[in-house]
């Protein structure tokens, strides 16, 4: 499994988005290693990220 994005030029915003998600969530997130992450905060990020896709793909639809 490779951790490289399908298009290279949307690390940078993948990596904000992680990072809004992880504010919205209250997890302190820092740029690099986040290895001392819980996983529970983990998960509650990568949920605040895919509860934003789902609403964005929604409200495309509309």
């Amino acid at each position: 499994m490779s951790t490289n994005p399908v298009v290279p030029s949307a690390r940078e915003a993948l990596n904000k988005f992680k990072m809004e998600a992880a504010s919205q969530v209250g997890v302190n997130l820092k740029q690099g290693y986040n290895g001392d992450l819980t996983a529970k905060e983990a998960g509650s990020v990568g949920g605040q990220m895919v509860k934003k896709m789902i609403e964005s793909y929604e409200n495309g639809l509309k």
